[in-house]
């Protein structure tokens, strides 16, 4: 478990608190036992001011440092919680928000206008007439904070079924299996035979060209299935292992391969994997790659997943004895989880892509993970606030404060991060590493890669890595239609990434990749398979409203901003 003395050291340049505040909140952190979501926050600041008719107002910045979360409390003077109100700041890093308590109580917002208001005044307030609108963002204080409103994501018919399986019927979980298994294994599988076309494009362009042992112009030649607009070629045809740029959205560009291509000094190379089988090699794989000197990366929970309490896959007996949930915790309240893209970076919004496993399958049921730090639940931080601890050995994808993006297997020592992280997700092992595949890539039950309980492993996955080339860093999202970790390491090995690790997988739901281009005033949405296109919902008017971006989801996601100053 992580070391309190280490947090407190962590801590010193957070804002207000004294060296005392401090070591009790980390002590509260790292306890365990049963607590509320802030206690969950070992770097909050808190300030309490009185109001009329013994109300008192209490202001949480849960991290003063990213300056992005907070909760305005009206509590009684014994500090019972009347209401609790959660509030976003759109603009961390130029907007401060703390609480003025000179004179009247009041949200000081600092920047280049500084403003003062008090949204919880009056019969009527501010706050209870924007969670009256019903908007999971709800503007306050002159639109320079929103009102975070909780409202029911959206979700599939296939995973409300399986969710009602696992919840309601005794061996649902089996069944679920069965049907994975049998119905849905190879079910978005798609491949092509070597066309007669001669290889074209670039072996310059985009993140670099995947290592095959072929000339340029003798690459083969797929048919892809995707749906994006390309550059370079015709919709549906591509040569393997080249990029080609995404039509009006510089710095994106996309990639098709199958396994069997790849150069031998890869798929027989540094590191251990299982041979790929037949059905697998000849899988098409597409990737799409994020030049990240434009583009942002942030990440959100969706309103029910992944969730805070007990995944039922570590034994009972690593559980402690009255704890809800492997931090304490058994949900965010009173924060509130929206599966969207905040309205205030939308028009900037290029790609949203599906974060990683629920946490019913999110912890480990076989190996030496099991007994560590309760079943070693995976971890995720949203907007600077830990909403379940990151875990060492895991594979994390993270962002910083100043939007430095990171990818590595989580250690302890990497917890001096924890007052700079703005987002981070947590999803098992790594399937490369320092270049080469992870040690658990082969072991089914120590590396909790899923699948059914016969350990048939190949299925739809999808993935993410990190490479640089050229002096610039990548981010590339994979999509395998179906495909054994063994051969989502080999691929993200044969494209040069230097880290790479899983995140969903089953269903293209789970594995959903959309990108949105801008127009002439119009938006157009491409999905990276026809089949995701299913999951949006239509206008009235038949347009398309996007999924993360137009209306609120369970599941969490990522998506990428293009950053400001960036044309």
């Amino acid at each position: 478990m992580y070391k309190t003395a280490t947090l407190v050291c962590l801590a010193g340049a957070a804002q207000g608190q004294t060296a005392t505040e401090l070591a009790a909140q980390a002590e509260a952190y790292d306890a365990v036992q049963p607590k509320g979501i802030a206690a969950l926050q070992p770097l909050r600041h808190e300030v309490t001011a009185p109001l009329k008719n013994g109300t008192v107002l209490r202001f949480i910045a849960l991290n003063p440092q990213v300056n992005a979360w907070v909760l305005v409390q009206l509590e009684t003077e014994d500090g019972k919680v009347l209401d609790a109100y959660h509030l976003e700041n759109p603009d961390p890093s130029g907007q401060g928000l703390t609480l003025s308590t000179q004179g009247r109580p009041a949200l000081a917002l600092g920047g280049h206008t500084p403003f003062r208001c008090a949204p919880w005044l009056g019969e009527s307030s501010a706050l209870d007439a924007a969670r009256a609108s019903g908007l999971p963002f709800a503007p306050v204080c002159q639109n320079r904070l929103f009102l975070r409103n909780s409202v029911s994501g959206s979700r599939s018919n296939l995973e409300a079924t399986t969710e009602f399986l696992r919840d309601h019927v005794w061996g649902g979980e089996q069944i679920v299996r069965f049907v994975k298994g049998t119905f849905f294994r190879d079910s978005e599988m798609t491949t092509s035979e070597a066309l007669s076309a001669t290889g074209q494009g670039r072996l310059d362009l985009g993140p670099g060209a995947a290592t095959m042992d072929y000339e340029v112009t003798k690459r083969p030649v797929i048919s892809t299935y995707n749906w994006l607009g390309i550059e370079g070629t015709d919709r549906g045809h591509m040569t393997t292992g080249l990029w080609y740029p995404i039509t009006g959205l510089p710095g994106v560009f996309t990639s098709a391969m199958q396994p069997r291509y790849l150069a031998q000094s890869v798929l027989k190379g540094e590191g251990t994997t299982s041979a790929l089988d037949a059905i697998e090699r000849k899988a098409n794989a597409s990737l799409v790659g994020f030049d990240l000197g434009r583009f942002d990366l942030s990440y959100a929970v969706g309103t029910d997943h992944p969730g805070l309490g007990w995944s039922p896959r570590p034994p009972y007996s690593v559980r402690p004895q009255g704890m809800p949930g492997p931090d304490g915790v058994k949900n965010a309240d009173p924060l509130v989880r929206l599966g969207m893209v905040p309205p205030h970076l939308a028009d900037r919004t290029v790609a949203v892509f599906a974060g990683g496993f629920k946490r019913h399958h999110g912890a480990f049921k076989w190996g030496d993970y099991i007994t560590l730090n309760f079943g070693t639940h995976y971890g995720f931080i949203e907007n600077g606030v830990i909403l379940s601890k990151l875990q060492p050995h895991l594979s994390t994808l993270y962002v910083l404060a100043d939007g430095t993006i990171g990818m590595k297997t989580w250690e302890e020592a990497d917890n001096a991060l924890l007052p700079r992280i703005r987002h981070a997700r947590q999803n098992g092992v790594s399937l490369i590493e320092d270049g080469i595949p992870g040690p658990l890539v082969t072991q089914w039950g120590a590396g909790n890669w899923s699948g059914s309980a016969e350990a048939e492993l190949r299925t739809l996955r999808g993935g993410a890595c990190i490479k640089e080339a050229g002096g610039t860093r990548w981010l590339i999202y994979g999509y395998f239609s179906t495909a054994t970790p063994s051969a989502m390491a080999r691929t993200f090995q044969g494209y040069g990434c230097d880290y790479a690790m899983l995140l969903d997988m089953n269903a293209l739901e789970h594995t959903h990749l959309a990108l949105f281009v801008r127009n002439e005033g119009q938006m157009h949405v491409e999905h990276l398979m026809p089949g995701m296109a299913l999951i949006e919902k239509k206008a009235r008017d038949g347009s398309v409203i996007p999924r993360f971006l137009g209306f609120v989801d369970n599941r969490d996601f990522f998506y990428l901003t293009v950053k400001e100053g960036v044309k």
